[in-house]
């Protein structure tokens, strides 16, 4: 069966209403020029910023109406922004990328809170991004692999309790058994260790749970897994600012932060927020990734800036981050983790492993220089 023509699409989105009912979403001129290949289609809609975070169904509704034509096997929509003069930037902060502070300030919150290391585990890294949708999960696992073929021991602990990807993206199945004394045994997949709620409930269970309920689902997945000795752990955020990130703070020494971010304007607004978090509790944040970059055709190798290209690297330079690279959509990337083999594995050879190595690569370096500066955690400070 055919694949539908741009044209096709449009017509089928126009049944669509746009926000305040007077029109569609093809008429009021919100979706963006449609890129077809081999089925999968991709585009994204511009809504108000103001009104984005009521316009998920919007989006979603678009997607399944795609999904739904004949000849489409995936449809991908995003939000996206158009930013106005003076709107959608925020200023570096005053004291520049967060970093630990030796010395007895960086042991200790104001109210003598403590963080305490993890046996065994030399650094605590959290993968993290302001809102869902932008490959964090697929970012965190690439990242693993690519820094285990960089020579380290890596697990990756999967914190997003209510939507918990790990396991599909490693191949793995079935439920961890015990090692004794209560503690949980990591399952293992291309080397790397791995914990996940997904490993102990089914994958369609839904996790109706509280915040305390998670922070206690947290502490028993990072201090009650027999980890061994590992040189870095990820930690895959789930999306957002809440109860996990602060628990995590709380909980450990990290070594930082790892931002996740797609080029457009909305999923920079969000990225803003995670950075600002981290910052709040006195996180270092390592560096930002650009994910979904510039589109490469697989059939004409036209280079296509889908979602906008750049974007999270002229972020990172007006927060005074570092920038850790830029990882293209490509079909190859999402085919690989979906079936549980990433790219890393299937084609450590390929370019877009080696993009993931050179990220790991700008990873290990900015780890070790937070290290240098001093080896206690940072400080726990909330206002």
């Amino acid at each position: 069966m055919s694949e539908p023509s741009a044209e096709a699409i449009r017509d089928q989105l126009r049944s669509i209403a746009a926000p305040g009912g007077k029109s569609d979403i093809v008429s009021e001129g919100m979706v963006s020029d449609i890129f077809i290949a081999k089925g999968k289609v991709f585009f994204s809609l511009t809504v108000p910023a103001d009104l984005a975070d009521r316009l998920e169904p919007l989006r979603k509704a678009a997607e399944e109406t795609v999904q739904k034509m004949p000849g489409v096997q995936k449809a991908t929509v995003a939000l996206t922004a158009e930013r106005k003069n003076g709107q959608g930037t925020a200023p570096p902060s005053p004291a520049g990328p967060a970093r630990p502070t030796p010395g007895p300030a960086a042991q200790r919150g104001p109210a003598g809170r403590q963080t305490i290391a993890v046996p065994g585990i030399g650094s605590i890294v959290a993968v993290a991004s302001g809102k869902g949708g932008v490959g964090k999960s697929t970012t965190a696992v690439n990242l693993a692999l690519a820094l285990q073929q960089h020579g380290l021991s890596v697990g990756v602990l999967d914190a997003d309790v209510y939507g918990p990807s790990i396991p599909r993206l490693l191949g793995l199945s079935g439920k961890p058994e015990m090692a004794g004394d209560k503690m949980m045994k990591p399952m293992e997949s291309y080397g790397i260790k791995a914990i996940s709620m997904g490993l102990m409930v089914g994958e369609d269970t839904p996790m109706v749970w509280r915040g305390p309920m998670v922070t206690q689902a947290l502490t028993q997945m990072l201090r009650g897994v027999a980890w061994g000795e590992l040189d870095m752990l990820i930690v895959d955020m789930p999306p957002g600012t809440g109860d996990v990130q602060l628990s995590l703070a709380q909980q450990v020494p990290m070594a930082g932060a790892v931002i996740v971010s797609t080029p457009q304007d909305l999923a920079l607004l969000d990225a803003r927020k995670g950075l600002n978090m981290f910052r709040k509790v006195e996180v270092p944040v390592l560096g930002i990734i650009e994910n979904m970059s510039l589109f490469v055709c697989p059939d004409c190798g036209a280079s296509h800036s889908i979602f906008g290209h750049g974007g999270a690297k002229a972020e990172a330079e007006k927060l005074g981050v570092p920038f850790l690279g830029e990882v293209p959509l490509q079909m190859a990337i999402r085919e690989t983790s979906d079936a549980g083999k990433p790219v890393l594995v299937g084609d450590p050879d390929g370019a877009e492993s080696t993009i993931y190595r050179q990220i790991a690569q700008r990873l290990v370096e900015e780890v070790e220089g937070v290290g240098a500066q001093g080896n206690e955690g940072p400080a726990i400070v909330f206002e």
